[in-house]
Order: structure tokens, then sequence, then C-alpha cells
């Protein structure tokens, strides 16, 4: 998309301009540049009540549904989501160097396999029904969207630390 190509919804039209930062125009005609969308839920409600902040901190546009705005502003908010937000999903635990803490954690995620420190048996944190977030020790946090769906191994290995 090129810095004066606009993609409007009935609320307002948002563009990148020639630096790549979003600009959103409201339907009153207001501008704002380097506005950027923040999630309201980003773990349990990712898709629902996403912010269009400006630089100052201020609310400009509020999306309640993502999928109801056109692809192409779609399109324009996950590429600048992807771009700040960095949360890895564990989908298989593949080894812990011990079962009491500090260890190391061999792990497979959505990014591809890492190994990082967990501290201690508090840095595992429930965050809904079936959701769980993992911090390392340099306060990098992953994501299990649900413990289920990890194998048997995973979900063993889990459980020790639960």
């Amino acid at each position: 998309m090129n810095a004066t190509t606009a993609m409007t919804t009935s609320h307002f039209q948002l563009s990148r301009n020639a630096f790549g930062r979003l600009t959103l125009t409201t339907a009153e005609g207001e501008v704002f540049e380097g506005v950027v969308p923040v999630r309201a839920f980003p773990i349990q409600s990712p898709e629902d009540g996403i912010g269009m902040v400006h630089t100052d901190g201020h609310e400009v546009a509020w999306i309640d549904r993502l999928s109801a705005v056109p692809a192409p502003i779609q399109q324009l908010i996950r590429e600048e989501l992807e771009t700040r937000e960095f949360m890895p999903e564990i989908l298989t635990i593949a080894s812990v160097t011990s079962f009491s803490t500090p260890c190391t954690w061999r792990v497979l995620t959505d990014r591809g396999e890492t190994r990082f420190v967990l501290r201690g048996g508090e840095d595992i944190r429930r965050v809904g029904p079936t959701i769980l977030l993992v911090t390392d020790s340099h306060g990098i946090q992953f994501l299990i969207r649900d413990r289920a769906n990890l194998n048997k191994e995973s979900q063993k290995i889990l459980d020790r630390f639960l």
C-alpha cells in the first residue's frame, strides 16, 4: 500500500504515511499522525476491543470487533500489532533441566524452538480457565492458550510446576 492510499470504515480512514506510520482521519476530517492500535484484552479476546491511540496517549477511535472493519484496514492493524506485540505461544515443552526452580525450559513455540529460565512457580500465571502465561527470567511472556492442547509429556511437565 502506498502512502496516499486510505482505507475507510464508516467512522474513520486509515493509511500509512511516507514514513510508514499509521495516519487516522476521522469522519469529521480530523487527522492523527502516528496512531497505534492497542488491544484491550490481548490474551482472552484479541479480536475484540481495539483502541487506536494517538502519540499523546489519547484514544482517537475504537473498534469493537476487528472482523467488522474492511479487510485492508484489518491488515494494516494486524501488521502494526505484530511489530509491537511479542508473545510466543508454547506448543510443546520439550524438556526442563529440573523440576525445582530456577530451571531451564526447552520449548517449541509458534515462532520456533527456544530455551528460557523459569525463576519460580509464581512465574506461571493462570489468566483464564485454560490460558497460562509463563514469564522467563528476562520478563518475556510465553502464552499457553489451552493446556489441554499440549501433548501428554508437555502436560506432565507443566503439572509438576502448577
